[in-house]
């Protein structure tokens, strides 16, 4: 039986509530990828061109520090990766994440959060960092989304 892990990084908690959902709609474990110094509201104020986030994502690599470890990634099969867009594509965090573990053979599933775009260039550039993974598309999941509707878009990338 294939066992399931949903890792997620989210700055306003929209990310948390889908990916806490999606974890429950498909029986998967909950993994919360926490920056080891929290980002502040300023940190997270994109039109700064001094703000930690424009500076991080200005910096191709950038990679923050995470908090904790997933216990055991080689117990998993699949791995969702849940993230709000950053400038077109995944915050550096996650970048950390897929460079920290060995994701060879794992299905990697990147989904995301946005106010305004899809998931741009994400999967491609995931895919670069974890070579030996297989990533998929994965899907942008605004408008929070039933568990029922969650359920049936988890089984449709497969």
């Amino acid at each position: 039986m294939e066992k399931t892990l949903v890792a997620y990084f989210s700055a306003s908690g929209t990310t948390a509530k889908v990916a806490k959902d999606l974890a429950a709609a498909t029986g998967a474990d909950l993994f919360e990828i926490e920056p080891e110094k929290p980002y502040s509201n300023a940190d997270l104020n994109w039109q700064d061109k001094k703000s930690r986030t424009t500076i991080e994502m200005n910096d191709e690599s950038c990679r923050p520090t995470i908090a904790s470890e997933v216990a055991d990634m080689g117990a998993y099969d699949m791995v969702f990766v849940g993230f709000p867009v950053w400038w077109y594509v995944e915050p550096r965090i996650i970048d950390t994440f897929l460079e920290t573990y060995d994701l060879t053979d794992k299905m990697v599933v990147p989904f995301a959060t946005s106010g305004g775009s899809g998931l741009g260039q994400a999967p491609k550039r995931m895919q670069a960092l974890v070579p030996d993974a297989r990533v998929l598309a994965g899907g942008l999941l605004n408008g929070h989304p039933s568990q029922a509707k969650l359920k049936e878009w988890a089984e449709s990338v497969r």
